[in-house]
């Protein structure tokens, strides 16, 4: 007897009823709030402000040799925020949900905010050129334009994307509030941990923060998108199926061509497509014409038993009288 534990793992008979988030005022309020947050560590950094004061203190203190205890852990703990691993965890999950709830909106929607991610981040990290704490040259100096791409932290901004698509996508409220508590704790943790490890500085991983959070509070203006594009695919899917009901499924004989497939001519035409129907033997053959030409009357020659052959008969040389037949001659 089944639980209703493993009845929730089955097929829902129908798309559930799912309110997608909208652009409100307190979402946009806080976009507009994250995004001066962004502006302001940007701008900090550029200047060698107090921030980067404070990124070369952290760096100096050297964590890692503070809480040596810690490091193995850690080292496993980050994969959290790779993009790699983390990707293929959560899309396994929002694949199961899509074929439960029959719409592709969970991974269209981790395929849009991963591709916002890879652009927006890349591009910051490819143009200020920062160097990590590890491959500093100058103490005091913020390390950019110098060939680096840790500027912001792409596992904590990996890490608040990944993990925060979940809590978008939940459900119900009660879900909403649990999975964004989860997904603040692991992004919190893996960027604190690459700090740790010295891979990033200070200011990298505020960064990070508020990239993955713009990320997740503009996934809203892509609604309209995601939808068409679902709309679409799942169009394509029909007309496929359509097609293969409609597909011939006649038996074909071992060795013999296929129904509805003829070899092609030179010319793009089909053999036996310019071919002229043959009369049943025994019967009237109908007269046939192509364009441009003249019928012409052929009379039918009669015949009252069987059709014989056209062909001129074979006659073996020699007589024809079998052999005991001949007259008796001599005396």
């Amino acid at each position: 007897m089944r639980t209703d534990i493993f009845a929730r793992l089955d097929r829902e008979p129908e798309p559930p009823k799912i309110e997608i988030p909208r652009m409100s005022r307190i979402r946009l309020a806080l976009f507009g709030g994250t995004s001066a947050f962004y502006l302001a560590i940007v701008v900090a950094v550029l200047a060698s402000s107090w921030l980067v004061i404070i990124d070369w203190k952290v760096m100096l203190f050297r964590p890692y040799q503070q809480w040596p205890e810690l490091h193995a852990f850690l080292d496993y703990f980050v994969v959290l925020g790779q993009r790699g691993p983390t990707a293929v965890m959560v899309a396994a999950w929002l694949g199961w949900r899509s074929w439960r709830q029959h719409t592709l909106r969970p991974l269209l929607a981790l395929g849009v905010s991963l591709l916002l991610l890879n652009v927006t981040v890349g591009a910051v990290k490819i143009g200020l050129g920062r160097l990590g704490p590890h491959y500093a040259t100058e103490i005091g100096s913020p390390e950019l334009f110098a060939g680096g791409d840790i500027f912001p932290s792409g596992h904590t901004a990996n890490a608040v994307v990944t993990w925060g698509i979940l809590a978008y996508l939940a459900t119900t409220p009660r879900a909403r509030r649990y999975l964004s508590a989860l997904s603040a704790t692991v992004s919190l943790g893996v960027g604190l941990t690459t700090v740790y490890l010295g891979t990033h500085w200070l200011s990298d991983v505020l960064l990070g923060w508020a990239a993955g959070l713009l990320i997740l509070l503009a996934l809203p203006w892509c609604e309209p998108l995601i939808g068409r594009a679902e709309a679409f695919i799942l169009d394509l899917r029909e007309q496929w199926r359509a097609r293969r009901r409609l597909a011939p499924s006649l038996p074909v004989a071992a060795g013999g061509p296929r129904p509805g497939i003829l070899p092609q001519r030179a010319g793009g035409r089909q053999d036996g497509a310019d071919r002229e129907p043959v009369a049943a033997v025994g019967g009237p053959s109908a007269p046939t014409s192509r364009p441009g030409t003249q019928l012409t009357h052929t009379p039918q020659r009669p015949h009252s038993h069987s059709v014989r052959s056209e062909r001129t008969p074979v006659t073996p040389s020699g007589s024809r009288r079998p052999p005991t037949s001949r007259p008796a001659t001599g005396g």
